[in-house]
């Protein structure tokens, strides 16, 4: 099969497209024929080596965490999935960016959806929603989400409007007018945020996400007020630190389908900036990391 791979970490030129062993469906799995994978950051830091000690990778590695595409195995104990289903879902670690992909973890694609945002919503939705899992009831609360105009925020903010919430975002000013159109209430990132955010909502902020790589999680637990009331899904140290709740995607389908019912009503879409042919790998992981905004990378 097609795949794109790297031998060696390194800056995205380490990456190839060239024939690759075939996996298969296990026990409990499914293998797709993928029509589109994301570039998630996770992907960026592990291709680049910076995450190595941590999670070290067998070399050759294909790059990925999720993927789009249609069923075309399914592993012993698998049920309420056919071949010729088109779904969405997260694999291993690393190794989703190639014409076959097993997923553990997987739901049906909303007819709402396009492929490419589908293929986008695996990682980020299965985030949002153990975040959002992880301050339990919403309802009547106000939430304030760091970085909420990112593939993750606006996932959160999704889950969190639909569990009753009021919802205050940051976000560059070019990003407010979007903001809005999916019921967040805007704001910017930085210096002064408490004074923004208590202006917006005098009677307080009864919980926090962390969403983007900010130095912000020590000002989301003081204008909060309580730690355990703070989520954090990108500072695992500072969460450590401060007391705060650290929040993680686990390939649970459970987590997949709460996300496609958002997307199945409407109520998220999945982000996506921009598109690259797998033959543009090396393009993809480059805008990735040089770019904000989501990247995917679709097979035709």
């Amino acid at each position: 099969m097609r795949a794109a791979r790297f031998h060696s970490y390194g800056a995205p030129d380490v990456l190839n497209v060239e024939d690759a062993p075939e996996p298969h469906a296990g026990d409990g799995a499914i293998r797709i024929a993928v029509r589109a994978a994301s570039v998630n950051p996770i992907d960026v830091l592990l291709r680049a080596g910076q995450l190595a000690e941590f999670l070290p990778l067998d070399l050759p590695a294909v790059p990925g965490r999720d993927a789009v595409g249609v069923v075309d195995e399914v592993g012993p104990g698998v049920t309420g999935t056919e071949v010729g289903d088109l779904v969405f879902g997260l694999g291993g670690v690393s190794d989703t960016t190639a014409e076959f992909a097993v997923l553990t973890a997987w739901s049906a694609v909303p007819e709402k959806w396009s492929i490419a945002q589908a293929a986008a919503a695996g990682l980020a939705g299965a985030t949002a929603a153990a975040a959002i899992e992880a301050l339990g009831d919403l309802t009547g609360a106000t939430l304030l989400i760091e970085g909420a105009s990112g593939a993750v925020g606006t996932a959160v903010a999704a889950f969190a409007r639909a569990a009753g919430a009021t919802v205050i975002g940051t976000g560059r000013e070019s990003s407010h007018p979007a903001l809005h159109e999916i019921g967040v209430i805007p704001t910017t990132y930085g210096a002064g945020l408490a004074e923004r955010v208590a202006a917006l909502a005098p009677n307080g902020v009864d919980a926090a996400v962390h969403s983007a790589p900010s130095n912000s999680l020590e000002d989301l637990v003081a204008i909060v007020g309580d730690a355990s009331r703070v989520v954090t899904v990108v500072d695992s140290q500072g969460a450590a630190r401060l007391g705060a709740v650290q929040a993680n995607a686990r390939n649970d389908s459970e987590l997949l389908r709460r996300a496609a019912a958002l997307g199945a009503a409407g109520s998220w879409v999945p982000r996506v900036d921009h598109e690259f042919n797998l033959t543009a790998i090396v393009d993809a992981h480059t805008t990735a990391e040089s770019e904000s905004g989501k990247v995917v990378v679709t097979f035709l």
